[in-house]
This record gives C-alpha cells, sequence and structure tokens, in this order.
C-alpha cells in the first residue's frame, strides 16, 4: 500500500533514524533498527513514517521480491531520506541490496516525494506482466526506478547514485513485437524502463535532480527518461551515467529547464538483442526543452529504421548545446536538429561514420544523414525553422564505403557552419528531409546563412546542389593518425599547416540578437586543451 507521510522533522528537531531490511533474517514483527532486529519485506519498510535524516537500509547481497513504493515523503536540504544498502553478514562490504520488480510498476516508486536519495542498489524487472492490483492499460510499464508528481507543488532535492539498473522487461521472454510497432512515434505497447522522472500536472515542479555514477542495462524502451509538460524539470545534473543496450533511446528528455549532461556513455540505443525491444533510439534526444548542455560523451551504435542519431535536437527546444562528444557508428547520423528550435549548437564534436543507413533497405524509412536540419514539428503542424543553427569546429570522418548525406530544409532561418573538418572519403549527396513526408521543395537558397572556412577533402566533398555552400573553403586531407578509429586521439591532424590558426572567430548569425549561451568562444577544445587566439579547424585544437 501507498503510505503517505508528512515531514515535522525540522519542526520537532527529529533526529534520524537507520531502518533495516533483511529478506533472510528479518521478521516484520521486529522494531527495524538494528541489523539484529531487521524488517523482512519492502512492504513493511512502506509503512515507515520516514523523516529527514532518517535512512531506510536493505541487507546487501540479498534479493528482496517486489517493489518499495513511498509517497509524499520530504527530507531537507541537509538532511535528505536516503535509501541504500547495508553490508550483510557474509556477503561482502561492496555487495549491493537487489530488488526484483518482475510483476510490478517499479523496484522503487517515489511520488510527490522532495529530499531523496537513492544508492548503492541494483534493481531488475524481467517480464511478468502486471500484478492484478496495479493500473491497467495500453500505458501500463515497468521502470527500475520511478519518480513522479502528479499535485501542484515544488518536489526537489533528488540524487540517484551508485544504482544499477538491468534487465527490465514488461513481456516475458520469447514475446515479439509486431513489426510495425517501431513506426510508431515513441512505441504504443508495455515496455520496461531504466530510470524515469515524471510529472503529470503543469502545476508539478520536479528540480535539483541529481544522476551520477549509475549504470543502466538491458531494458526494452528508454534508458532514462525525463517527461514533465512546459518547464516542469528544473536543474538537472547527469553525469557518468552507462547505458547499454537499450530498446529505446538512451537518453530522452522533455520539459527540461537547465540541464547539464555530462561523461556519459551510451551505446546500443534502440538495441535489437530482444525480441521484446522497440528497436530505434537515438543516444539522447530532446524535445520541449531549454538550456541544456550535452557534453564530454560518447554516443555509440545508435540502431533504428529513422531517427537513432547519436544526440539529436528534436523540435521546440532552445539553448540546446551539444559540445565534446564522440559521436560514432551511428545509424541516423550525427547532427539532426528539427522545427521550431533556436540558437543550437553543435561544436567541438568528432563524429566517425555516423549516418550510414540507407532509405528503403532492411526496414528503414529515413535516410541516416551526416547533417540534417528539418522543420518538422509534428504530422499536422507546419513546419517552420530551425532559427539560428550553429555548426562550427566540428571533426566529421565518413570511410568510403558510406554515402555522406546532407539534408537541409527550405524553412531553415539563420546557419553558421565554419571551422569543420568534413572528411568525406567517399561520395556526398543531398536527400529531401524525410520526418514523415519529404520536404514540399528544396530551397535555392536560405537566409542569413555563414559558410566559411570549412576544410574539405576535395572539391566535390560537399554537394554542389546544396542551397548552403562554403564561401572560402580550405581544400586538402588534414591527415588523421588513424581515421576510423574510435579514440580522439585518432583525428589529431598531422598537416599541421591546413589546420593550426586557420580557423575564423565565430560571429553571431546575422539578425541573431542572442548567440550562445556563455558564449561562441567555448575556451577549450574537445581534448581541453584552451584556444588561445585564431582558432584551429576542427574539433581538435593543435599544441
Amino acid at each position: 500500500m501507498l503510505v503517505a507521510c508528512v515531514w515535522l522533522g525540522a519542526a520537532l528537531g527529529h533526529a534520524g533514524v537507520n531502518y533495516y531490511v533483511d529478506p533472510g533474517l528479518g521478521d516484520d514483527a521486529n522494531s527495524g533498527t538494528s541489523p539484529k532486529a531487521a524488517f523482512r519485506t519492502l512492504a513493511r519498510a512502506e509503512t515507515l513514517l520516514l523523516q529527514a535524516g532518517d535512512h531506510l537500509l536493505l541487507a546487501a547481497g540479498q534479493t528482496f521480491a517486489g517493489q518499495l513504493r513511498l509517497k509524499g515523503l520530504s527530507g531537507s536540504d541537509t538532511q535528505p531520506i536516503v535509501i541504500s544498502s547495508y553490508p550483510a553478514a557474509d556477503k561482502g562490504s561492496d555487495a549491493m541490496a537487489r530488488i526484483d520488480a518482475k510483476g510490478h510498476a517499479a523496484g522503487v516508486l517515489l511520488k510527490n516525494c522532495s529530499h531523496v536519495t537513492l544508492a548503492n542498489l541494483g534493481i531488475t524487472g524481467n517480464g511478468g506482466g502486471m500484478d492484478p492490483a496495479a493500473p491497467s492499460g495500453k500505458a501500463a510499464m515497468r521502470c527500475g526506478v520511478l519518480v513522479q508528481a502528479d499535485r501542484p507543488g515544488v518536489y526537489g532535492g533528488f540524487t540517484l547514485s551508485n544504482l544499477v539498473v538491468e534487465n527490465v522487461f514488461f513481456e516475458e521472454p520469447g514475446f515479439r513485437r509486431n513489426p510495425e510497432e517501431v513506426r510508431s512515434a515513441n512505441g504504443t505497447q508495455n515496455y520496461g524502463w531504466g530510470i524515469r522522472f515524471i510529472s503529470s500536472s503543469p502545476a508539478a515542479v520536479m528540480q535539483d535532480i541529481t544522476i551520477h555514477d549509475c549504470r543502466i542495462a538491458n531494458v526494452s524502451h528508454t534508458g532514462l527518461k525525463l517527461t514533465a509538460p512546459g518547464n516542469g524539470l528544473r536543474n538537472v545534473t547527469v553525469q557518468g551515467l552507462r547505458i547499454a543496450n537499450t530498446g529505446g533511446p538512451g537518453v530522452q528528455m522533455s520539459g527540461v529547464s537547465g540541464g547539464h549532461f555530462s561523461q556519459l556513455e551510451v551505446n546500443h540505443s534502440g538495441s535489437t538483442n530482444d525480441t521484446r525491444n522497440w528497436g530505434r533510439g537515438s543516444g539522447l534526444w530532446t524535445w520541449g526543452s531549454s538550456d541544456v548542455v550535452i557534453e564530454k560523451s560518447r554516443f555509440l551504435n545508435a540502431n533504428g529504421p529513422g531517427d537513432s542519431a547519436g544526440v539529436h535536437i528534436d523540435f521546440n527546444c532552445r539553448n540546446v548545446i551539444v559540445q565534446y562528444n564522440l559521436s560514432a557508428h551511428n545509424a541516423g547520423g550525427f547532427c539532426e536538429i528539427l522545427g521550431n528550435n533556436y540558437n543550437c549548437a553543435y561544436r567541438y564534436n568528432v563524429s566517425v561514420n555516423d549516418g550510414y543507413r540507407i532509405k528503403g533497405q532492411g526496414g528503414a524509412f529515413q535516410e541516416g544523414k551526416t547533417f540534417w536540419l528539418s522543420g518538422y514539428t509534428g504530422d499536422k503542424s507546419p513546419r517552420q525553422g530551425p532559427f539560428n543553427t550553429y555548426f562550427y569546429n566540428n571533426t566529421i570522418y565518413v570511410s568510403p564505403d558510406i554515402v555522406a548525406k546532407i539534408a537541409v530544409t527550405p524553412t531553415a532561418r539563420g546557419v553558421l557552419i565554419a571551422n569543420n573538418i568534413f572528411y568525406f572519403a567517399g561520395s556526398s549527396v543531398l536527400v529531401p528531409g524525410d520526418q514523415n513526408r519529404p520536404d514540399a521543395s528544396r530551397p535555392d537558397s536560405i537566409p542569413e546563412v555563414v559558410f566559411e572556412n570549412n576544410l574539405f577533402l576535395r572539391p566535390d566533398t560537399w554537394p554542389a546542389v546544396a542551397p548552403v555552400q562554403d564561401n572560402s573553403p580550405i581544400l586538402g586531407d588534414p591527415e588523421f593518425k588513424n581515421g576510423g578509429g574510435l579514440t580522439l586521439d585518432d583525428y589529431v591532424p598531422a598537416n599541421v599547416n591546413l589546420i593550426r590558426d586557420r580557423g575564423i572567430a565565430i560571429p553571431r548569425i546575422p539578425n541573431d540578437q542572442i548567440g550562445l549561451a556563455g558564449g561562441m568562444n567555448p575556451g577549450q577544445d574537445i581534448l581541453g586543451h584552451a584556444i588561445q587566439g585564431q582558432p584551429d579547424v576542427g574539433a581538435i585544437e593543435l599544441p
């Protein structure tokens, strides 16, 4: 049962209490206040009136069947409520407690809570449908961790640390999805998810969310999903997150205002390694979000018949900056920016063999693209924008066996492309944008464009029929150490004369009064080298 708790700790001077749960040695008739007097079940733990400073501790090395559901808990800034593991006899100090949520909605459910820390827990939930008492319907889902707010108010102070969420599926092994399911916008059936934050009320705000050093693997849809109307998720920090083999995206955010995502590794999003997976997903994508930085991360091997870029910026975003990342072998592409986006940027990234997907092959309904500006804002909405797109000092390598594809919507307004290295070893082609349906026409030109000072391998590297053309290109071979490799050092140019001090200072796009948050010069390159004086060409500043 869900228990409503009211925090009175600050008023009463509550001293934090440690409560212990051990399914092997515990008894629900115990006090729960020592390892020798531990509770036995999560159901008993749910009945506690936890207050600021309290710790709910699960025996490490033990598996707890079911779920932990807590409602209305409120810690404080200085005394959060902590849910974690404690060393249990003969289990070793490094072991975690494990929650097996098979057949339940979530391993841990926090509803309308504030100042709660989850740490050092393993969570799984492989199949089992849903228990009969749970809400039914086509949107039923299973989550490793589910944090919800559905009542007006401000809920804040969430920390998720050192969690391992893996093998989360709604359906039983062997279930096969209809092949058409992957063509739906985000999936219509029941799935397993890693970690979800959901605000379902326009008047409910969740803020000060920190997720660090967690691992998510083998879930049938998204690894980390953040969802709120408007800007209902504020001040979100995600660092050191490792995600692998998700059936959907690695990370997806909607309604985030103020986000910093760094030192992520997302590998094999959109995975088809399990027949229960959705089978489509970018490493990370944003929608309806603002003031977000995605940096110092690796996005690898995104798969799917549509989208499935390393990072893509979906529509209705502002001030999203993608910088200092390695993006490699992502079927959908490297740069994908959709409609009604303002002042978004890709800068100082390295892209390797992104956008290799070929429309019509293997069920693909979109071309993979190295560079794509799309005006898409929904199936029933007119296309518009993107507006004031900045794309500079990236290093893009495409091997000879891949045709580099470029798409630029006729609705784009304001584009800057400068100081990039476009190393297309094979051919390149202009393709129509094909989000839902191809663009009605190809533009002859785009207003307010700054396209200059990019390095191209050959005169024909960039498609001659593209509506944007470099008016002062640099031609030549940068002589990478190991083109096609997956380390940043592989893309240190040996042809110094083509690179060093050959960049331009990045200006604002004509008629853009805003530019980029923090300015055009980020101060350092992808390797952390300081940018002094005239910038170099590409993502790496030569010493």
